[in-house]
């Protein structure tokens, strides 16, 4: 039986697809950009998306990350915007934008009067993150919060799992993480060595090459496994 819980954040409890689309909408509006239609917000998903790998595979820096990611996507549409100024604001209101997935909180709620400690492992900005948890209620029902910005390091990396694991008093075999990311926390808890969950709400096949010990399509379901 495990005793806690590592929830990753952006699209396992939170809907972050959701939250994107309104805060890149939200930012076009703020800054006079014109329209930003869901065809835009869908490619430039696509860019954000790739950089992560990046980031995930250590081929870049986050900070880069944050402004090249903006710089393609206004070079591919033509839009004449600076970067740092985007990005500034798109961080602040991203945490602003709340979407659950499966009825989150009030299964990491349920789950905590249990007796299940739960911590939060995210790779997203400190200022977004910071934001999104306080505004979500979320922060007030963990154990702990653990920002990639603030540990400095990443998930997959052992360098952030480390850290985790000297500030909890769970041993690893205690611990099962639940992510929807197969780079950043199902490879993340095979380095670490610890149990994870893969939260697969589009039933995806899953791939070669993983430890995958559990596989859930809705959240409720990690009652049937903690």
């Amino acid at each position: 039986m495990y005793k806690a819980i590592l929830w990753d954040i952006d699209g396992t409890l939170l809907n972050f697809l959701k939250s994107e689309n309104a805060a890149i909408k939200e930012c076009f509006r703020k800054l006079e950009l014109g329209e930003c239609t869901d065809e835009m917000v869908a490619d430039y998903s696509v860019i954000n998306d790739g950089y992560w790998r990046m980031l995930e595979r250590g081929e870049i820096a986050k900070p880069v990350l944050f402004l090249r990611r903006f710089a393609d996507f206004f070079e591919k549409y033509g839009i004449c915007a600076g970067t740092e100024e985007f990005n500034r604001l798109y961080q602040q209101t991203l945490g602003e934008h709340i979407f659950f997935n499966d009825n989150s909180y009030e299964l990491v709620k349920s789950l905590k009067s249990r007796g299940i400690r739960q911590y939060a492992v995210t790779n997203g900005s400190f200022t977004a993150q910071d934001r999104k948890l306080r505004r979500s209620g979320l922060d007030k029902l963990f154990d702990g919060i653990f920002i990639s910005d603030v540990v400095g390091a990443e998930k997959p990396y052992n360098e952030y799992f480390d850290s985790v694991f000297q500030q909890i008093p769970e041993g690893r075999e205690e611990v099962i993480i639940v992510g929807d990311s197969l780079t950043s926390d199902i490879k993340g808890a095979n380095n670490a060595g610890i149990a994870c969950c893969w939260y697969d709400p589009e039933n995806k096949p899953a791939p070669d090459g993983l430890r995958i010990d559990h596989i859930i399509t809705d959240l409720s379901q990690i009652n049937q496994i903690v």
